[in-house]
């Protein structure tokens, strides 16, 4: 059984429930269940956000779930998915896929595992196929490195976020504790 719906609804509640915010320093703006106006408007939604209901959020969050083909990934490492999700959440399904893919590259033993694949931000056979590789040549230990590489990829770009723009600063902790309490 998946665990997709309890992921999304421990991220809607790390993300503050239904409470609507649109804080100065925060990049998103107005923003309810965890989904940005600007996310929600990609979704087809032109109401106030205030107004802006879960199953709408519930809708976005599975799309992210199956842009990053979650319900594979979790056969292999439940964790591994929940930590691709929350980043996707917070930075988008493609960045999340991206450095997911960058990671396998570079944990290929320079392809004597598996072939690199191109870094495109799209998971699909090829980066599915490298996982399951990477896991029957790396095993237990294996699947616990890479989770933790995730998240510290994660970690280095909301650091870079900040470093960009100070006003972001006022965030970073609340990113970092995020992370490091998943």
């Amino acid at each position: 059984m998946s665990i997709r719906l309890q992921v999304i609804d421990e991220v809607i509640q790390r993300e503050g429930g239904e409470k609507f915010t649109d804080r100065a320093e925060d990049r998103g703006g107005p923003t309810r269940w965890g989904v940005t106006q600007a996310t929600a408007r990609q979704f087809g939604y032109s109401g106030h956000m205030r107004d802006y209901p879960k199953s709408e959020a519930i809708k976005v969050y599975t799309s992210f779930w199956n842009q990053l083909r979650l319900s594979t990934i979790e056969v292999f490492d439940a964790d591994l998915a929940t930590y691709l999700f929350d980043y996707g959440v917070n930075s988008g399904p493609g960045r999340a896929a991206t450095d997911f893919q960058r990671l396998l590259n570079v944990l290929n033993d320079r392809q004597k595992l598996y072939p690199d694949m191109k870094v495109d931000g799209a998971i699909g056979p090829r980066s599915l196929s490298a996982l399951e590789s990477y896991f029957k040549a790396r095993g237990a230990g294996g699947k616990r490195l890479l989770a933790e590489a995730v998240n510290s990829l994660r970690i280095a770009h909301c650091i870079t976020l900040a470093e960009r723009q100070e006003s972001q600063e006022a965030n970073a902790y609340g990113w970092l504790s995020r992370i490091c309490n998943l």
